[in-house]
């Protein structure tokens, strides 16, 4: 464990001598949700196989940079594009990017993803505030030594998403003309969609939603103790609720469609976070 404090430290090292902007606030970005780095004042971008231990993402639609500059006046860390653990990444090396923000001072988290809809009330479309998660994919990236100078051996995870946040996120919503939708995420292994089977599986344990990351680096946010918001792009109806396939290009194309409104959503949050 003590290496991986070091590798954290070289890499939060690397990234401040390539900036003098310190974040406040870190931000991950999921499939199709790229757009938010237009947001970025004066970003300087650093790419992901620049930094020293960092891993490089494999997937369509999640680009392989880090920047780091200003929204709205706030110092910002973003990541455009995630690791996966169906990439092969162990859940300590998705959520290591997680622990490099807070070393380089960010103290609050903003987390994305397209995620599949399983609340039948749910449209594609829909943007959803995270209140709880499930995580199913048998894997943490807590397990092991605990160094104490990352978090404490038994992390609370009752507030995981900020009531706060969440709370603020729905005002800012209302406040611009629509509902965000709240409900618990599930997070699952993938790489492949899950069966209908496991939808209704899913929907009788309390997900309202459904995709294949953020769980790990959620965990880690808790332990590091960031105040932590999640939202959701429902960028397709999960297995068995439409008769139609599911496919990677529909979450793309349903997140070019509500860019507009999600970017306008995290621009007014950002100044209040």
């Amino acid at each position: 464990m003590s290496q991986a404090y070091e590798h954290i430290q070289e890499a939060a090292s690397y990234i401040q001598s390539r900036t003098s902007v310190r974040p406040e606030i870190g931000l991950i970005l999921g499939s199709g949700l790229g757009v938010l780095a237009d947001l970025v004042e004066n970003p300087v971008t650093i790419p992901y196989r620049e930094i020293p231990h960092f891993p490089v993402s494999t997937v369509e639609g999640h680009a392989g940079d880090l920047l780091i500059g200003t929204i709205e006046g706030r110092a910002v860390v973003m990541m455009k594009g995630r690791f996966h653990m169906y990439e092969g990444y162990g859940p300590e090396v998705t959520a290591f990017p997680v622990r490099v923000m807070k070393a380089i001072g960010a103290e609050k988290l903003l987390v994305t993803n397209a995620a599949g809809g399983i609340n039948t009330g749910y449209e594609p479309g829909d943007l959803m505030v995270i209140s709880d998660h499930l995580n199913l994919t048998g894997r943490n990236p807590l397990i092991g030594a605990n160094d104490s100078r990352l978090g404490v051996r038994f992390p609370d995870m009752s507030q995981a998403y900020s009531p706060r946040l969440r709370q603020l996120a729905k005002a800012t919503a209302e406040h611009q003309g629509f509902s965000l939708r709240e409900g618990v995420y599930a997070g699952l292994l993938g790489p492949n969609y899950e069966t209908p089977a496991e939808i209704r599986m899913l929907r009788t344990m309390g997900a309202d939603a459904v995709g294949m990351s953020t769980v790990s680096e959620v965990i880690v946010a808790s332990h590091a103790g960031l105040e932590v918001l999640g939202i959701s792009c429902i960028s397709n109806m999960a297995a068995g609720i439409l008769d139609q396939p599911l496919s990677h290009d529909e979450v793309m194309e349903t997140a070019d469609k509500v860019k507009d409104a999600f970017l306008k959503l995290v621009l007014a949050l950002i100044p209040k976070m």
